[in-house]
């Protein structure tokens, strides 16, 4: 992924400053503040013996079933490689996408922090299959081998693309056979399940997920993420590891209190974590679909998509030119080269606080761009 350098957000401006890059552009959830600034009464006891933290596993065992554990840390790379860190041993391997995060955006941080060794496979739509399993296995038992003792997906994947419940049981089922465990990277893990119309649930513990990060950052949080334990026995001693690896809060009443925020406190309205995921999926979708009555209309030439559209990210292919055009106005990372000469896959993300406004005058730039 490219990092070009971003218009700086105006002192005045006729619009709201919006970004396209990232859903951690984005700012923090009226509901979120509140909920730090309730939490930041009196005192309370330091790393995790607070009353947030412990409402938070409540919420965490509501959403994902009465044997899950919840753990806050600072941020996503620092849950995966926690996670992880908790489920091997020191020969232990992991199984992923050779486009998943721990592989290509997290500095190494699994290997150089964790000490665990990736297995990448190969992954056009960013996701594996059973196949990735199988073909890892004969490793086993073999000491010149590191040993393939995990598999991570991604959930949405690092392309915008869904597993179906019944996909993420056919790689549990394969894992859990060689006695391997599953792990989810889930930093967007609310949007998948808004997509998909699914509980939290319903596309971790109840189709063999041992383990997963919770993203928070991206749906509305300050900086707060989760490493979240479904089977006990799959990561035994991770509380001393987030304190060995530096992701043990002081004061963590301030994390648990933003995702007790977006998870709620009861069964009755939807929670604030599904609200803001629902909300940028359909901002994608508008953004998607008007540009697809563009091209339909020859409004529009030499835009192209990657794939659907199905969460908050949308990845179009279009000539460099126009891509660095459009970042005169609104930021957007360039991810790959595009599959002709000259073009790129630009990703174009919506959050949770993407208006319709911002998406017409960004679908406007995109029109003036290719014009």
């Amino acid at each position: 992924m490219t990092s070009p350098s971003f218009p700086a957000a105006p002192d005045t401006a006729p619009a709201p400053f919006r970004s396209f890059a990232s859903d951690n552009h984005a700012g923090v959830h009226p509901e979120v503040l509140d909920a730090i600034l309730a939490a930041n009464a009196d005192h309370a006891i330091a790393y995790g013996d607070d009353p947030w933290t412990a409402r938070l596993g409540e919420a965490v065992r509501r959403e994902f079933g009465e044997r899950a554990e919840a753990y806050p840390v600072f941020n996503g790379t620092g849950a995966n490689v926690v996670g992880l860190s908790a489920m091997l041993p020191r020969w232990g391997a992991v199984i992923a996408s050779e486009l998943a995060h721990v592989h290509t955006d997290e500095q190494g941080a699994p290997e150089r922090v964790g000490g665990i060794k990736l297995l990448p496979v190969p992954s056009a739509d960013g996701k594996i299959t059973p196949d990735a399993v199988h073909a890892h296995a004969g490793a086993l038992g073999d000491v010149h081998h590191a040993q393939p003792l995990a598999v991570l997906i991604t959930q949405s994947t690092e392309v915008g693309t869904l597993y179906a419940p019944e996909e993420v049981r056919a790689i549990a089922d394969a894992a859990h056979g060689y006695g391997m465990r599953l792990y989810v990277d889930g930093s967007r893990l609310a949007n998948a399940a808004a997509a998909l119309g699914t509980s939290l649930r319903a596309i971790t513990t109840d189709v063999g997920v041992d383990a997963l990060s919770f993203g928070g950052t991206k749906n509305g949080a300050m900086g707060a993420e989760a490493v979240v334990v479904l089977d006990p026995a799959a990561a035994p001693g991770l509380a001393f590891v987030r304190k060995a690896q530096m992701q043990l809060a002081s004061k963590m009443r301030y994390v648990s209190a933003q995702l007790l925020a977006l998870l709620g406190e009861s069964d009755g309205d939807d929670p604030l974590w599904r609200r803001n995921a629902a909300h940028a999926n359909a901002a994608a979708a508008r953004l998607r679909s008007l540009l697809d009555d563009d091209v339909a209309a020859g409004r529009v030439r030499g835009l192209g998509f990657a794939g659907p559209t199905t969460v908050n990210a949308t990845f179009a292919i279009l000539p460099k030119p126009a891509a660095d055009r459009v970042r005169e106005t609104f930021p957007c990372y360039d991810v790959m080269p595009g599959p002709e000469a000259g073009t790129v896959v630009s990703r174009w993300m919506c959050a949770w606080d993407t208006t319709d406004d911002d998406v017409d005058r960004f679908v406007a730039a995109v029109r003036s761009a290719l014009s």
